[in-house]
């Protein structure tokens, strides 16, 4: 493709050379140019692409597109642009032909919920006759191919990459989980979003590696409804003026509150053997109907009143919302797995203590005989982690059951010692099983009527991370053999 054809979307000064080249191909990592290539010299976190440029040149870049000058040879065409990032996500769009611009692009954002939303969002669409690719933190999905996701947002070349082979397979509409890096970074830059969502905040993800505050967190968030034709935001947010502070779009809301131009109104929790649900009334313009979904809690209320409300957009019948909500399943987010008549068990994702903190609490309204909680914590991360869900543990579970999860370079014994330090600020009875298989196997063969039992940490994840390496390990296939090897 001509340069030309490539920048025609981006303001850009030629430094030196001409933009009627032709690019073989579009890089930004150094290791992949070859003969022809348009590299990007990229400032990230741990390098500066900048210095990549003898390197590239050498293995035949012909297009550099920089922030800065720099030296190359009079055959290599130089582009300086103010960012990037920014840049590679519009020429990236233009290198795919725009793809975006054939389907229609749902992004959503938030602290929690995004997955889950996007599966609802996609099965009720689906339900309706439309094909809906997805991109998010567990994986990427183009017609039947599922891609494992590396990152909840990927770079913006990968997003447009995804977006050509989901417009070329047939899709009509992306429903996208859109994180505040990938806002932060530019990864989606450029894309023509439909609708945004806007699902909650809270403090998370600051850092030296992240945000620098919760500010930043915000104004980062906050960036989508400068880039999208509607916002559909949570009415009930306590930080929802910061987050629409700027806005372009139109703007309509969702939540408890009457106020908002979609509401849930007599919500009622829903227990039977096994089985952990909710149901509400939902209430909006013209228009009102019973919902239930197989997923337990209030945050599963306003889940789904965000893909209702989206839905809504797409004329899709009531009948229709209601069946793909019912049946929508999300792999590792409170996902139940039947394992007895007697009690409920659940895998989640919640990794962190507010993520535990808010499914463990969630849990207890539905007053279990016991609730027992099974967990670890991540080798090579930060210690306060480990103290903080073993104190939230202690405090809010019957019995929690201390095991493994992704070790790293750490010995598990050392993080359980960890764990254990938080879990004994509180009066919480706790055992220590090492092996997660063994912890998980005492968990379901001490099961008591009534109980409610939560393997937390891995989640949609299938395998252990040992001092480098990956080994295969999918909670759901050790259930499985547990169940074979001694029936409950």
């Amino acid at each position: 493709m001509k340069l030309s054809k490539l920048l025609e979307r981006v303001d850009y000064c030629c430094l030196q050379g001409s933009v009627d080249v032709e690019v073989k191909n579009v890089i930004n990592d150094s290791r992949k140019v070859e003969e022809g290539s348009l590299f990007f010299c990229i400032r990230g976190a741990v390098t500066d692409g900048h210095k990549y440029v003898p390197d590239v040149v050498a293995k035949g870049a012909k297009v550099l597109i920089v922030e800065e000058p720099v030296e190359a040879p009079q055959d290599v065409t130089v582009v300086q642009v103010e960012d990037t990032r920014y840049a590679m996500a519009l020429i990236s769009a233009a290198y795919f032909d725009y793809p975006a611009e054939e389907m229609r692009i749902i992004g959503i954002t938030g602290t929690k919920g995004k997955t889950t939303t996007t599966y609802m969002v996609k099965s009720i669409l689906e339900s309706a006759g439309y094909k809906v690719g997805l991109i998010g933190t567990i994986e990427i999905l183009i017609g039947d191919e599922a891609i494992p996701a590396e990152h909840t947002t990927p770079e913006s070349y990968t997003i447009q990459e995804y977006f050509r082979r989901m417009a070329d397979a047939g899709c009509q509409v992306v429903v996208m989980e859109v994180s505040s890096q990938g806002l932060m970074l530019h990864r989606t830059a450029g894309i023509p979003f439909e609708i945004g969502i806007f699902t909650n905040i809270e403090p998370d993800h600051i850092g030296p590696a992240e945000h620098a505050s919760f500010e930043d967190y915000i104004e980062c968030k906050g960036r989508l409804f400068r880039q999208c034709r509607l916002g559909i935001v949570n009415a009930d947010d306590a930080h929802l003026e910061a987050i629409l502070d700027g806005h372009t779009c139109e703007v309509e809301s969702f939540g408890l509150s009457k106020d908002a131009d979609i509401h849930a109104e007599n919500l009622q929790l829903v227990s039977r053997p096994g089985y952990l649900g909710i149901a509400y009334h939902a209430v909006c313009k013209r228009i009102s109907f019973d919902v239930e979904i197989d997923i337990p809690g209030k945050f599963s209320v306003y889940n789904s009143l965000t893909a209702i409300a989206i839905c809504r957009h797409f004329h899709v019948a009531v009948d229709d919302i209601q069946k793909a909500l019912k049946t929508a399943k999300v792999k590792g987010r409170v996902e139940m797995v039947k394992v007895s008549d007697a009690f409920t068990l659940m895998i989640d994702y919640a990794h962190n203590a507010m993520a535990l903190e808010s499914l463990l609490t969630t849990l207890r309204e539905y007053h279990p005989h016991r609730l027992v909680c099974l967990f670890g914590c991540g080798g090579n991360r930060s210690k306060l982690r480990r103290y903080e869900m073993g104190e939230v543990s202690g405090r809010l579970a019957d019995l929690t059951i201390i095991t493994s999860d992704n070790p790293r370079y750490e010995k598990p014994e050392d993080i359980i010692a960890d764990i254990i330090t938080g879990i004994e600020k509180t009066d919480g009875k706790y055992v220590k099983i090492t092996d997660r298989k063994e912890a998980i196997a005492y968990a379901i063969h001490h099961g008591e009527p009534g109980d409610i039992i939560v393997l937390a940490g891995k989640g949609h994840e299938d395998y252990q991370e040992i001092e480098g390496k990956h080994y295969p390990m999918d909670e759901r296939v050790l259930i499985r053999e547990i169940l074979s090897e001694s029936p409950v």
